[in-house]
């Protein structure tokens, strides 16, 4: 099962690895799905019933092919994902640079709030604000003092926990798996476009995409040998997201499409759901959800705390000549410490005072821009005749990103004229 490519290297050094369940594609999986993602799911499903079940299935795929790219370029070149922008030239800095500190500081706050709305929503006394902050900080504390090994375990808790809940939720609405099976079909509703392309782009991470190659080096697999368990990891870790994604359409069209109920957008629809819950099901399964709800959020917040703290330290080590691998630029490394902060106290002052106007421009601007940028980016770098032949692009691979990039550049359109929209 894990018998490396044949003809494309000649690492006969050891065996292949091994697949394990916990790896780097369930840490960049269960980062990706954040409650933003699960809400805007359930919405879908509460307005059209099954009827785009479709475009999650698409959404997925298309993020297997991004992520893969990505481990596929650092397995087969040595390099990270950073590397490869540079080598692409200057632009790609340009772009990147001002992104990766305004997306980290607004994101920050979000990341902070959504862990704990679900607190709050079980113990109504307490202020949002302060539960915001000690959840940066356990975060904060959890990844600044955790190796790689025991930030993969706490995900894979975290993964444990929103299995139990959200498919829970699926499995007591007594899903219809005729109706099902007919979401299957690829169709278009009227008046759905929006939340097509919404759940196509919304099934599983934005920039944590970018850092499964950084995580693939923290797991240790660096070289084409591991190219097999990678495609492995990324797929079933994907395949994992679906199931989650597709738990919460099922909820959405059984507890709410069929009865008219309106829940709230944003993280705050969960605590509409978990309303609901509680009035068909009991206090108590409402309160499971809850949890649900704040392992998929802390999930998120956490494993942006560490693979996105990577890629800054690349980014800063690459800008300072630093080899490649320096300490300064791993876990636990100065300049990831330095990112780590970043993400959790400046972005406290956002609790307080909202978000500044230009900022959230540029915040929305930028974040909308990512996506096609990744994509765009991979077919370039995996064509380019730096990479091995036997890794380059093949005409199905290069289709399913030029459509990736499409779809990621009208989305990212919609999403940069809605932040300017709100703005002015």
């Amino acid at each position: 099962m894990t018998t490396p490519e044949p003809d494309v290297h000649d690492e006969a050094e050891a065996p292949p690895p091994r697949w394990r369940v916990i790896g780097p594609g369930l840490v960049v999986a269960a980062t990706g799905v954040g409650a933003a993602d699960l809400v805007a799911t359930l919405v879908a499903g509460s307005r059209y019933g099954y009827a785009l079940l479709w475009v999650v299935v698409v959404g997925v795929v298309m993020k297997v092919v991004l992520v893969e790219g990505a481990g596929r370029y650092t397995l087969a070149t040595g390099r990270t994902i950073f590397q490869g922008w540079r080598s692409l030239g200057k632009w790609t800095t340009i772009y990147f640079a001002p992104y990766i500190v305004i997306w980290g500081f607004v994101y920050g706050a979000a990341a902070m709030s959504s862990s704990a709305l679900p607190i709050v929503a079980l113990y109504p006394s307490l202020d949002i604000k302060l539960v915001a902050i000690v959840s940066g900080i356990v975060g904060f504390l959890l990844v600044w003092m955790g190796s790689y090994r025991f930030f993969e375990k706490i995900i894979a808790v975290l993964v444990g926990i929103m299995f139990v809940t959200v498919v829970g939720a699926a499995i007591v609405a007594s899903p219809n798996v005729l109706e099902i099976v007919k979401g299957l079909r690829p169709i278009i509703p009227d008046g759905s476009i929006v939340y097509v392309l919404g759940l196509a782009g919304g099934v599983g991470g934005t920039i944590t995409l970018a850092a499964y190659g950084y995580w693939l080096r923290e797991k240790q697999w660096t070289t084409p040998r591991f190219m097999r368990v990678m495609r492995i990891d990324n797929t079933a870790a994907y395949a994992l997201t679906g199931v989650f994604v597709v738990a919460m359409l099922i909820v959405g069209a059984e507890l709410l499409y069929s009865t008219n109920i309106a829940i709230s957008t944003g993280e705050r629809g969960l605590v509409d759901l978990s309303a609901v819950l509680d009035e068909r099901y009991g206090v108590v399964f409402g309160h499971v959800f809850l949890i649900g709800f704040w392992a998929a959020s802390f999930s998120s917040l956490i494993g942006v705390w560490n693979g996105v703290s990577l890629m800054f330290a690349d980014f800063v080590g690459q800008l300072k000549g630093l080899p490649d691998g320096h300490e300064d630029t791993r876990v636990g490394g100065r300049y990831f410490r330095w990112y780590v902060i970043w993400l959790t106290f400046p972005p406290m002052a956002l609790l307080w005072l909202g978000q500044p106007v230009g900022l959230v421009l540029a915040y929305g601007v930028l974040g909308a821009l990512f996506m096609p940028f990744l994509a765009v980016t991979l077919l370039l770098l995996l064509n380019s005749k730096k990479i091995p032949d036997g890794w380059r692009n093949r005409w199905h691979t290069n289709t399913a990103l030029a459509i990736c990039t499409v779809v990621f550049a009208w989305l990212g359109v919609d999403q940069a004229i809605g932040a300017l929209s709100n703005v002015f």
